[in-house]
């Protein structure tokens, strides 16, 4: 630890021009004297991001589950995104961590600020705010050439689904976020906004926390036409749509419970954009009227 510790300390920036001054999802104004070029990531998804922007080349390192590009897969790993190895990350020589929430505490953190290296926090809770981070990343890299058209064409995507989804009929959606016991998000959640570009109306929107449990009383209570779940494999689709028939849901009497891949549909990258075109199809098929 003590060597790995002493090489990152000991490590200089010789990139791209700079200062590089961005602000991150937490308000904080993070500076770059120059373009990173051995970042790593403490989450999945800032690894899409990452990528996103044409600047994967740059990545050092990333958390356990970074799979996505297929190419993220070899890069070394700094451990589970909760419990990340100090000791790795350190002996990778960052120039630049990107984390996702800051934690209390936050040891990954607290090292990075000891050496020096710049820490930015990405957490977008919007799908618009999806395609500002990769232009974010963009800066961050030096990669505005790729991040910029990149954004861009997420933006229209967007832009797309919102004219062709709105003013139609809403659809009452129940956000499946576990099912023993059941769980779910709120409006606050880029989950729940997705639903809103469908035309979607979050029926737990109003809960007072990110990720309530909730009762299977008052799920049937609120009498969700459709029901969306992330789902691992087509298995956990069955199972949710099995449950819900046998407690009585209208909206799985209908065959209207759909799953989204759990990774595209709770990583907040963009592949989320994705998955939402999909959704916003699928519901669809349950909107009244």
């Amino acid at each position: 630890m003590a060597a790995a510790l002493a090489a990152a300390l000991a490590a200089t920036a010789a990139h791209a021009a700079g200062p590089i001054v961005v602000r991150d999802d937490q308000g904080r104004t993070v500076t770059l004297a120059t373009a990173a070029r051995r970042a790593i990531t403490a989450a999945p998804h800032a690894t899409e991001l990452v990528y996103a922007a044409g600047a994967g080349r740059y990545l050092a390192g990333a958390a356990r589950g970074s799979d996505y590009p297929p190419e993220a897969r070899a890069l070394p790993s700094i451990g589970d995104s909760l419990r990340p190895s100090l000791e790795r990350a350190a002996a990778l020589r960052p120039d630049l961590l990107i984390a996702w929430q800051p934690a209390v505490p936050d040891p990954l953190g607290d090292l990075m600020r000891r050496l020096n290296v710049p820490v930015y926090y990405s957490d977008p809770r919007t799908l618009a705010a999806v395609a500002d981070a990769v232009e974010a990343m963009g800066r961050l890299f030096g990669t505005e050439e790729q991040a910029a058209p990149a954004a861009a064409a997420l933006r229209a995507r967007l832009a797309a689904l919102s004219a062709r989804y709105a003013g139609r009929a809403p659809v009452r959606v129940f956000v499946q976020a576990g099912l023993q016991p059941v769980y779910t998000l709120n409006g606050a959640s880029i989950v729940s906004d997705a639903v809103r570009l469908c035309g979607g109306v979050n029926v737990f929107a109003g809960a007072a926390i990110l990720a309530p449990q909730v009762s299977v009383e008052s799920v049937l209570a609120a009498r969700p036409d459709a029901v969306l779940l992330g789902a691992v494999d087509p298995a956990d689709a069955q199972a949710s749509l099995q449950a819900w028939r046998e407690r009585g849901l209208a909206a799985a009497r209908r065959g209207h419970v759909f799953s989204v891949d759990a990774d595209a549909l709770y990583r907040p990258g963009p592949r989320l954009i994705d998955a939402t075109e999909r959704l916003c199809a699928a519901l669809d098929a349950a909107r009244p009227g």
